[in-house]
């Protein structure tokens, strides 16, 4: 099958986006490689599904509530597949593509299959700079593999290329996380099967954000953090409750630049009483992790 025909499908998981949907799947009919489109959407309150359906070639899955990011997908993807996908863009609501950027993106899947995660480059919502937290994930690149292509350990989820391939092999979104860190625990499985995750240096996004600190948010993530220290299935049981406990102590260390010393106590205390119940689900961690391994 030549490249022009494999099939793919974009998955989009939105939630009140009316604010970002109309350019984001404007430049999806942009692009000069055959899509399909798929939109799952968390139970909107604005005017997000009548934009979508504004969209006639676009697939609309409607939930009654809000399935957070991971389920979502998930139920996306499964649809792709049962549509015959060979691979799945996953794609944030708050991006855009430009119109080679998913062909380029097939292009390097196609030169090796253990390419397991495949991610343009994010720019910001102006166009002219790096996303921020991309540059921190471009950063910690492992190898240069060609002149256009990086390896890394991690890159989020916000423009994944995955393959039919390496979905039968890791599996879906780790339901155990809800709306942070099953990007991460998909890679770390996706480095276990000894699939790469790659950046793509000739394929671009604009990812339109704004990052900001939110104590709460924090607290939600860092809690996910030692969860996905457990489950990392590229050390041993051992080793991650080892990580989880260090997490424990260096997250509240690193938010103290940037909240009160009575929030990073609070954020100490709150991530020791979540160790403790990592710690006594430890027989749900351990067929969790035994069931990345097959």
């Amino acid at each position: 099958m030549s490249v022009l025909k494999k099939n793919v499908f974009v998955i989009i998981v939105s939630y009140n986006g009316e604010k970002w949907l109309v350019k984001n799947l404007e430049s999806l009919k942009q692009s000069l490689f055959p899509i399909k489109t798929i939109v799952i959407d968390n139970s909107s309150s604005d005017n997000t599904v009548e934009i979508v359906k504004s969209f006639s070639d676009v697939q609309l899955i409607l939930s009654k509530e809000n399935l957070g990011f991971g389920k979502a997908n998930n139920l996306g993807i499964k649809e792709a597949l049962n549509q015959g996908a060979d691979y799945v863009f996953l794609l944030n609501q708050d991006t855009w593509i430009y119109p080679e950027t998913i062909g380029n993106l097939i292009k390097v899947a196609e030169l090796d299959e253990k390419y397991g995660i495949i991610s343009p480059i994010h720019f910001s919502g102006d166009e002219n700079v790096l996303d921020e937290n991309f540059k921190v994930y471009w950063s910690k690149k492992t190898a240069a593999i060609t002149k256009n292509l990086d390896e890394v350990p991690f890159v989020n989820a916000a423009a994944w290329l995955i393959s039919k391939q390496v979905i039968e092999k890791v599996g879906y979104f780790e339901l155990m996380f809800s709306h942070y860190g099953e990007d991460r625990n998909y890679a770390d499985r996706v480095r276990y099967h000894n699939y790469k995750t790659v950046i793509v240096k000739d394929a671009k996004i604009c990812h339109d954000r704004e990052i900001r600190r939110h104590f709460n948010k924090d607290i939600i993530q860092s809690k996910y953090q030692l969860l996905g220290d457990v489950l990392n299935v590229n050390s041993s049981i051992f080793g991650g409750y080892f990580n989880a406990i260090r997490s424990v102590f260096g997250l509240p260390k690193y938010f103290y630049k940037y909240y009160t010393l009575s929030q990073v106590l609070q954020l100490f205390f709150k991530l020791n009483v979540y160790y403790l119940v990592l710690k006594m689900k430890i027989f749900t961690i351990l067929k969790k992790r035994g069931g990345y391994k097959i």
